[in-house]
């Protein structure tokens, strides 16, 4: 309950009286909102600079007639609360007699969304006056995590916001508690584009977001006796108050139908399944800037005159509804599982409406700006197009079918703007996340763009045979197989018949040679001229019939060799659409990029290597250090002489010259301290487990896989369980520093062994954390559905973080970042941003283990010859768990998988019991360093000062200028 100290209310009991002594002021509340609204908000004139050949776009004061500036009001405590209680009467969600936490929450977020509108709508006012070259980022997840305290802290108003609602009974932080979690993604890919988001706005780049609005997103992770379970997110049960919807923005979307050809040799889709997608903006504030950049998400709907109303009313409800929910359920949930045909047509049509959408919403925007001069040469000088992962892969076939079948271009010219336009980011090596899709159900979907794939896949094979030729048909098959983007699919006739005439000129070339080679063998024989003429005859008629057999000898061996195998799927490789199509390729991190270049798409990266980038993610500090930490960031504030590390994080490597300083480490320890305790407190709440918070807090959080080994980590705490119920009480004190094992992440629904680890994980916690004998010397947490708001909590307060995959499968990850920029020291592999972050941060302020990514084939192929022996610990600790200490499940399959030389789901793919030995050594070493505090402190110290480089400001920067060409465009 609320005691408010405003209007004459004194409780909650008195809100009638609130409401009406509410509205008898309601000219002056609405002369206040008026203010509020107009932040002295003038319109000048805009000032319509040329744009440089070199893509450079400035921006120019002016005073003339055609120019605006954005003056923003800074408003007060006083004039916040003025806004707050306005939307609690006029923009009500919520019924009028209560103003309890939930009404506070939507009151604050639509009075801080009036304040963003202003510079949002100008923003993308000024960027349609200059037509300046714009960045559209297309992702499938955008993990956005709670806006209210961002937002604020982006405008600088975090102060106002808090003394107004003190004044009306409620803290800040209990407030923004109110609000959900947007479930629009799931792990660091859609983190990351966010953090790119941020960037993009605080940095003045012209940018948009485009991604789908996820009725459910993911699915809420709930733990219970039988591990993990999932139920739907309800994230927008009450509603969005960030959002606007746009109804006078939407597009068709069409699948299904058939393709025909006009009487003009042009295209056109007919028929099929039609829906629409309609726009819904989300604002994205830079920080202490005037930009405010657009997330537009798309939801799905259905025509209203596409409701069977004549099947409604004759009782066929389900028939009636079949094609709106059709529709619906496009925007139902973020990955729905793809086991069944259904499933994986579900996620085709989430990933073709997205494409066909955002595509129609950016060339309108072109043709909107070129006014009745459209050149569409010049599209690539005014949109970038960024996919994020093979997810939006359609937007190269989809912007061709729009420029050739729509607007008229010629094949030749819509596929030279469209390398020119796009650029792919590839963020993983795993070969099953590398997406394949059925040729056939592409092709029932989408028809058109099947055959305009097939186009790009003949273009590319053309491009091979000039690089390769036609010497050695092994040799090109080969390639073929590793290139191809239709695998196993019919070659087009085109490209055959060159082969087949190769292969022809070759057996003519090879033929005159023998005859050369018979003639000069018969030189020294004479025959009668009568005779040579009877067999002329004779020997023409052979010739023609040998001839004969030898053009079909040519075609059945280029048939054979090049032709589909009928016991092999035909797949789409989507991947390599990407990067045939796009004019970039770029990987996450300098290992993983060169993995990029000399594994994954080695091939092409030898017939392009000008294409191929590296661009190391980063993460914001406003959101992941200030806004999450804000006890740590005064600090840094402090010994830095200014806040300028928060767009400058540079300035974060001043901290090294006061490493040792004692006041600093004491009020270092101090601000960790107080963060572990918010964990204390968040543990209790979801686990109910009471932990100590004088224990070293451990913390692996990130999306359950058996790349990224929790299942190691859960093995090493085993190891130091059994260790400990050997010992005596004085013993394990001596031996082992206490230690709070915590864990968090969802394993994907259908992926079974990644949810047997939960399983196990929670079974050993129940059974270690409930043990008299170890008390708080050891606890093990599985905080449940883990999301951005549980990790503003858990990286604060970390002390030590896991990043240990196996090397080379990790692309980049970003919460190793985050955990560094935050203090927390770092054990792990050689694998992702784990290299840069090391020698960044320090070696000694590392903890390095396991195998590196060029050996890890190696011991793959050892293991397969059964020349693996495996550690006795590692052993002992398997042994140990088949006893059933944790419990009744069965475990077997779990065990079994890191057991054998070969087979599906055996044979350790991902090295846990090659890597264990060094792993648990290395845990022996952390807690050697950590009974040391001075140095530890000194070591967390060292590693916020060494992570400036990971700022997706960097990254952002670097996009910017390598790939999307564009320039920082201020307003002003």
């Amino acid at each position: 309950m609320a005691t408010f100290a405003v209007s004459g209310l004194n409780s909650i009991s008195s809100i009638s009286s609130f409401n009406n002594n509410f509205r008898s002021k309601n000219s002056d509340i609405l002369l206040s909102r008026r203010r509020i609204l107009l932040f002295n908000f003038r319109r000048r004139s805009f000032y319509v600079s040329n744009v440089a050949s070199d893509q450079k776009q400035k921006t120019k004061d002016s005073s003339s007639d055609e120019g605006f500036t954005l003056d923003v009001f800074q408003p007060d405590s006083t004039s916040v609360l003025s806004s707050i209680k306005y939307h609690a009467e006029f923009t009500p969600s919520f019924s009028p007699e209560k103003f309890e936490l939930p009404k506070a929450y939507y009151a604050t977020a639509e009075s801080v969304r009036d304040m963003l509108i202003i510079s949002w709508n100008a923003t993308y006012e000024f960027y349609e006056k200059m037509n300046v070259k714009q960045a559209y980022y297309l992702s499938m997840e955008f993990l956005q995590g709670r806006a209210l305290l961002n937002a604020i802290g982006n405008l600088g108003l975090t102060g106002p916001y808090a003394d107004a609602l003190t004044k009306l009974g409620y803290s800040l932080e209990d407030v923004a508690r109110q609000e959900p979690d947007a479930a629009l993604g799931n792990g660091g890919l859609g983190r990351l584009a966010s953090c790119f988001l941020d960037s993009m706005a605080t940095l003045n780049y012209p940018a948009w977001g485009y991604g789908l609005r996820y009725q459910y997103g993911l699915f809420k992770q709930l733990i219970t006796k039988d591990g993990q379970e999932e139920v739907a997110e309800n994230w927008l049960e009450m509603g969005n108050p960030w959002e606007i919807v746009r109804n006078d923005i939407s597009y068709p979307v069409k699948f299904y139908g058939k393709v025909i050809e006009g009487a003009d040799g042009r295209k056109e889709w007919v028929g099929g399944e039609d829906i629409t997608a309609v726009a819904y903006d989300v604002p994205i504030p830079g920080y202490k800037t005037k930009t405010t950049i657009n997330l537009r998400l798309w939801s799905t709907k259905l025509a209203a005159e596409a409701f069977d109303l004549h099947a409604f009313n004759n009782g066929d409800h389900a028939k009636a509804y079949e094609a709106q929910k059709k529709a619906e359920k496009i925007c139902y949930v973020l990955y729905p599982g793809d086991e069944s045909l259904e499933g994986k047509t579900l996620r085709l049509k989430q990933q073709y409406t997205l494409c066909s959408a955002s595509l129609q919403d950016i060339i309108a925007r072109f043709e909107r700006r070129s006014g009745n001069a459209v050149n569409w040469d010049k599209f690539p000088e005014k949109v970038a197009v960024q996919m994020n992962d093979t997810h939006p892969t359609l937007c190269i076939p989809e912007l061709l079918r729009i420029l050739m079948d729509v607007k008229g271009l010629s094949w030749k010219q819509a596929w030279e703007i469209t390398q020119r336009t796009v650029a792919y980011t590839n963020h993983t090596v795993l070969p099953e996340a590398l997406e394949k899709w059925s040729f056939t159900l592409l092709g029932e979907l989408l028809p058109r763009h099947v055959e305009i794939i097939a186009m790009i896949d003949e273009e590319l094979l053309h491009t091979i045979l000039a690089e390769y030729g036609t010497e050695d048909l092994d040799l090109l098959q080969e390639k073929l197989n590793q290139m191809r983007i239709l695998d196993n699919v019919e070659i087009p006739t085109s490209f055959l018949e060159l082969l087949i005439k190769a292969e022809e000129n070759a057996a003519d070339v090879q033929k005159a040679a023998d005859e050369e080679q018979e003639e000069e063998g018969n030189d020294d024989s004479k025959y009668e001229e009568t005779e040579a003429v009877k067999a002329e005859t004779t020997n023409k008629e052979e010739e023609t019939e040998v001839e004969k057999v030898e053009v079909e000898d040519s075609q059945a061996k280029i048939k054979r060799i090049f032709g589909p195998h009928p016991n092999r799927p035909q797949v789409v490789h989507m991947a390599n659409l990407c990067v045939v199509s796009g004019h970039a390729v770029n990987g996450v991190a300098e290992i993983h990029s060169e993995i990029v270049k000399d594994e994954v798409f080695n091939e092409f990266y030898k017939l392009w290597p000008e294409k191929f980038q590296n661009k190391t993610n980063g993460v914001t500090p406003r959101r992941w250090l200030s806004f999450c930490n804000p006890e740590l960031s005064e600090i840094i504030t402090k010994w830095t002489g200014s806040d300028d590390w928060l767009v400058n994080t540079e300035k974060l490597a001043e901290l090294r010259k006061f490493a040792d300083n004692e006041e600093l480490q004491s009020e270092w320890r101090k601000a960790k301290g107080n963060n572990k305790m918010k964990i204390v407190s968040l543990i209790k709440e979801k686990t109910g487990y009471v932990v100590s918070p004088d224990a070293m807090f451990d913390v692996q959080i990130k999306r359950i896989h058996e790349y990224k080994r929790q299942l190691l980590n859960i093995f090493g705490i085993v190891y130091r369980y059994k260790k400990m119920k050997e010992m005596s009480p004085e013993e394990r004190k001596e031996k082992f520093v206490p230690r709070v094992c915590i864990f968090g992440g969802k394993a994907f629904a259908t992926y079974v062994q990644a949810k047997r680890i939960v399983k196990f994980i929670t079974d050993v916690g129940a059974t270690v954390n409930h043990d008299p004998e170890i008390g708080d010397l050891l606890k093990v947490v599985f905080v449940p559905d883990y999301n951005v708001s549980v990790a503003e909590v858990l990286i604060p307060g970390s002390e030590l973080s896991q990043h240990i995959s196996t090397a080379g499968m990790e692309a980049s990850g970003t919460s190793n970042m985050k955990f560094s920029m935050n203090g927390c020291l770092l054990i792990g592999t050689l694998d992702g941003a784990n290299v840069e972050i090391r020698e960044e941060v320090g070696e000694d302020n590392f903890f390095l283990f396991g195998a590196q990514a060029h050996e890890i084939a190696g011991l793959r192929k050892e293991r397969a010859e059964g020349k693996f022996v495996p550690d006795p610990r590692f052993e002992e600790v398997k042994a140990f768990i088949r006893t059933g200490v944790f419990g009744p499940y069965n475990y077997e399959e779990l065990m079994g998988s890191l057991e054998g030389n070969e087979g599906y789901g055996r044979a350790d793919y991902f090295l846990v019991g090659k890597d264990f030995p060094e792993y648990i050594e290395c845990q022996d070493k952390v807690d050697e360093a950590y009974r040391d505090q001075k140095k530890w402190t000194k070591m967390s110290i060292l590693n916020t000062a060494g992570s400036f480089k990971f700022s997706s400001d960097r990254t952002i920067h670097q996009y910017a200028r390598d790939i999307w060409r564009i320039e920082p465009v201020e307003l002003p």
